[in-house]
């Protein structure tokens, strides 16, 4: 039987099926064999000289990028007839993941394979990528993104730098500046974004050698040390004309469409630098002793790694089902098809929803992660000798670049409230029968003898909640919701907690199985503890929700609905929590 292929924004009014999802178990030799040379290249090139990226040393990052480029870790996303390999988004992610252990060089890998050369891939002539893609995809080359401005960040579109046409129609010259931009100290070629006649947002590919283009000092920064950031300054640089990327006036497709990519991504590179945090924090437990005993025997610390085990299950399970989700998307389309690029962005558009969770949870989750490793290591944790001070500082970033945390919430409902304008998504349809069930008493009792049956009960009821809170939404402020942003935000809090859990539990019914019984205890541990941890999440963001929008009766009935509906017999918490602490402390990693 043939995949379902879900819509974006889907999960939530419709229930899927454990198959129709994509898992890290069901790997293909391939792909397992690009993320094993991503590890490697990580461990043999990049953790030697890790000491010379941190003091600044941007030859040895551009060397390091022509080394990644010789072993194939660049071109995963390119098409073949220009030299790439064109795989799989899953492939992608993987390889975005495992690079996460190259800490900083992560950062710069991830840029320069995904902001910096999807546009060229997408938008380019023939001409262009002729010219520069073989380049960038084996490294000879670097590339760098810039679309932020001193002035304009989450509002990408206010930004003021602007070409002009030159008077003999050879050349643009663009003059504005541009800020943080990732692998400007050592890029070859910058995809930059400026208004034509100061008002057609345009994207240009531009060489470092440009007449007029200077590059700032590196930027000073909190973490992410090892890679660079600098401003790009244009004073009049001349760009032939035959080097406007797409179209004039619809640089905003360029600029967004390859955020959604860059999103989950980082949703993967951001799990991968988890999984080695969490393993530094199990690895001290066990070699710091307190009162006689190593302080990984206290459940104190038990307790934080096994949280921190649970969300990572979720994270992995959640990216992992999104890049599947757009790859069966991505298979439907002829690699033949006329504007063939055209449908694939489409098509990783239509995700764009799940694009900002991936983003948005798995960032929050890293931050939880290293904010608890940074308390097991106690004093030692605030100290430059032990890693975890660094963790601390390169963590920060992932909550605010490829749009911040909070710009990415506010898409979430706001594109699902769009659809549904639409037609696409039978938001009001769903939230009426929805609102229904608060005047009826619940008659279903869940078969214990199911395995997830009570996790896939909860998972309808939280689903219930999200269409409640909208609904009254809607009902309340009707086009106005679009600016309430409190509004928005739980909103987006209950949605981002439902797409992570409902991957987690899938995953589980999916493998569980054919897993040897450590195994299954050890999934069924994580499916209970992040199932408990999300429906608490939701309970409080859609307390705080119903508060913002309902009054009197309503908002006595929504709130005994909130309690109603985020009602999860977790019995065995607690053992759960012992199982998955034991198995991180004796492995000292990720253990699942």
């Amino acid at each position: 039987m043939a995949k379902k292929l879900f819509k974006g924004g889907e999960f939530l009014i419709t229930e899927a099926n454990a198959a129709d999802v994509f898992v890290p178990e069901a790997f293909t030799e391939e792909q397992r064999s690009i993320g094993v040379t991503a590890e490697q290249f990580v461990k043999a090139e990049v953790v030697p000289v890790m000491h010379a990226l941190e003091a600044h040393d941007m030859k040895v990052a551009a060397a390091l990028m022509r080394k990644a480029g010789d072993a194939g870790l660049l071109m995963i996303d390119a098409p073949t007839e220009y030299g790439g390999l064109d795989l799989d988004k899953v492939t992608s992610v993987l390889a975005a993941e495992k690079m996460a252990m190259g800490q900083a060089f992560s950062v710069s890998y991830g840029a320069h394979t995904g902001i910096s050369t999807l546009p060229l891939v997408y938008y380019g002539t023939p001409e262009q990528k002729e010219r520069y893609l073989g380049k960038i995809i084996t490294g000879e080359w670097s590339a760098a993104y810039c679309l932020t401005e001193p002035g304009a960040g989450s509002d990408a579109m206010g930004g003021t730098t602007m070409a002009t046409l030159s008077e003999d129609g050879k050349h643009y010259l663009l003059d504005g500046t541009k800020q943080f931009i990732t692998n400007g100290g050592f890029a070859t070629l910058f995809t930059v974004f400026a208004k034509i006649d100061r008002k057609h947002f345009t994207a240009f590919l531009v060489e470092r050698d440009t007449p007029g283009l200077t590059v700032g000092p590196e930027e000073k920064k909190l973490g992410i040390q090892g890679s660079s950031t600098t401003s790009v300054i244009l004073e009049g640089a001349k760009v032939p004309v035959e080097n406007l990327l797409g179209e004039i006036g619809k640089g905003h497709k360029i600029a967004f469409n390859v955020l959604n990519v860059g999103r989950f991504k980082l949703g993967a590179a951001v799990l991968g630098a988890a999984k080695h945090a969490l393993g530094t924090g199990a690895a001290y437990g066990n070699q710091r002793k307190q009162f006689g005993v190593t302080i990984s025997s206290f459940g104190a610390i038990q307790e934080k790694l096994a949280d921190g085990v649970a969300d990572l299950f979720a994270s992995e399970s959640l990216v992992y089902r999104l890049a599947g989700l757009i790859d069966d998307r991505l298979a439907t389309i002829p690699k033949d098809a006329p504007h063939y690029y055209e449908s694939y962005q489409a098509a990783i558009e239509e995700y764009s929803i799940e694009c900002a969770i991936s983003k948005v949870f798995c960032s929050e989750v890293l931050a939880d992660v290293v904010d608890e490793v940074v308390q097991i290591h106690g004093g030692y944790g605030f100290v430059q000798e032990y890693p975890a001070e660094k963790y601390y500082r390169d963590e920060r970033i992932n909550r605010i670049f490829e749009g911040t945390n909070e710009i990415n919430r506010l898409l979430i409902p706001g594109t699902i409230l769009r659809r549904a304008m639409k037609g696409e998504i039978p938001l009001e349809k769903e939230a009426r029968k929805a609102f229904e069930s608060l005047l009826s008493p619940s008659l279903d009792e869940v078969d214990a003898s199911v395995p997830y049956a009570a996790e896939m009960a909860t998972l309808a009821n939280l689903k219930k909640i999200f269409l409640i809170l909208s609904g009254a939404a809607v009902k309340r402020f009707g086009p106005g919701l679009k600016d309430e942003q409190e509004v928005l935000l739980a909103a987006a809090d209950v949605a981002i907690q439902i797409f992570a859990a409902e991957s987690t539990v899938l995953r589980g019914a999916q493998i569980r199985a054919g897993l040897s019984e450590t195994r299954r205890a050890l999934v069924d541990a994580a499916v209970k503890v992040h199932t408990f941890r999300a429906t608490e999440k939701v309970a409080t963001a859609a307390k705080r929700g119903a508060f913002y929008v309902c009054e009197g009766d309503e908002l006595a009935m929504v709130l005994g609905g909130v309690r109603r509906f985020t009602k999860y017999d977790a019995s065995g918490l607690l053992a759960a929590k012992r199982v998955l602490a034991a198995a991180v402390v004796e492995g000292e990693r990720y253990p699942l």
